[in-house]
């Protein structure tokens, strides 16, 4: 049995999610912590109960959507089979409903994946102090719950970072989605983009041309003017190739001129805000595209740079990628770098 620095026994955790990269990097994020041993994976709801009976795991992390038995069913089943097993539900999931049927499962824990990279240990430790911990981002008045931190943002609304006095960003924001079919794409990328025109920002999209006009339509069919949006300046699409041929140099993407047009592109978008020091939001496919040609390395430091933005620039930051790229094993390494240049992580 694995101990801790201090000898007392590390916790036994069971990763329970289907799609192997997002598996592959919770395992890392545990793997940093000498007090927690992942013992097992399962990858469907009823290999998660078979694991749970038999390993009889201190912790479990549970996705709701899950294939042959939902999360739901199989959190059901464990709290018989393991009544000792604690659980936290990672999932996309944020219905106030669900997260009250969860904990009233006896769910000690709900994160929600948009914010895995900053709630999931901060609930393994409340947790283990013996505390409840939902993601703060979730609306969930009648729960009964305590949270670990204040809201910090979500893929809901395009939560824009913090300024103080000196016009200095004290926060990032710079999240990523990771979806399965267009739809997901477009449900993601719309509740991004209204999210920032609700607010009055100037939003950025810089996309393939049948995502454009994809989110054009959507846009247009939900009551927005966008023909007007786009005159006076406030929404702004842009090609996502074209867009990479202004700071793609020799297959890569050059810091030079990305700077350049990322300032360009700031100040354009600044021209449609009556603020006078307007809140920008960003969303596009420009890193994702380097790593569906295959050039892994590029898509990185573009999300690198693209992160430099978010933190200098009053600008919010959404990127998406397509899970189909993410098939072999050797992703999840790529995967895990992805995330790790963004603030806020959705697989849908």
């Amino acid at each position: 049995m694995a101990h801790d620095r201090r000898g007392v026994p590390a916790v036994r955790v069971l990763v329970v999610e289907d799609f192997e990269p997002f598996r592959q990097f919770i395992r890392s994020m545990l793997g940093k912590r000498p007090d927690l041993q992942i013992v097992g994976e399962a990858s469907d709801g009823l290999e998660a109960v078979r694991k749970a009976e038999e390993l009889q795991p201190g912790l479990i992390l549970l996705d709701v959507g899950l294939p042959s038995l939902d999360g739901i069913s199989a959190a059901r089943q464990i709290r018989t089979l393991s009544p000792q097993s604690k659980i936290i539900f990672v999932t996309q999931e944020s219905d106030p409903a669900l997260v009250q049927e969860a904990l009233n499962l006896g769910a000690v824990g709900y994160v929600v994946k948009a914010r895995v990279v900053g709630d999931l240990l901060l609930a393994v430790e409340a947790i283990r102090q013996g505390r409840q911990f939902v993601s703060p981002v979730l609306s969930c008045d009648n729960c009964s719950i305590e949270t670990a931190a204040p809201a910090s943002g979500s893929l809901v609304r395009a939560s824009l970072p913090s300024v103080d006095a000196d016009r200095k960003i004290v926060s990032r924001n710079h999240q990523v989605l990771f979806y399965e079919d267009d739809g997901s794409f477009l449900n993601g990328f719309l509740r991004f983009i209204e999210g920032a025109l609700d607010d009055g920002s100037p939003v950025i999209v810089v996309a393939t041309e049948v995502h454009r006009n994809s989110l054009y339509q959507r846009l247009q069919a939900q009551g927005r003017n966008v023909s007007t949006e786009i005159e006076q300046g406030r929404y702004i699409p842009l090609d996502v190739e074209d867009t990479l041929a202004t700071f793609m140099l020799n297959g890569m993407p050059d810091p030079v001129l990305f700077r350049r047009a990322a300032s360009d592109l700031v100040l354009s978008a600044s021209k449609g805000s009556k603020q006078e020091h307007p809140r920008i939001a960003a969303c596009g496919e420009c890193a994702p595209l380097l790593w569906a040609q295959g050039k892994a390395e590029a898509a990185i430091l573009l999300e690198h740079l693209w992160d430099e933005v978010a933190r200098t620039h009053n600008l919010a930051i959404l990127c998406g990628y397509s899970t189909k790229g993410f098939v072999r094993e050797q992703d999840s390494q790529i995967y895990e770098r992805i995330c790790a240049e963004h603030s806020a992580v959705c697989a849908r």
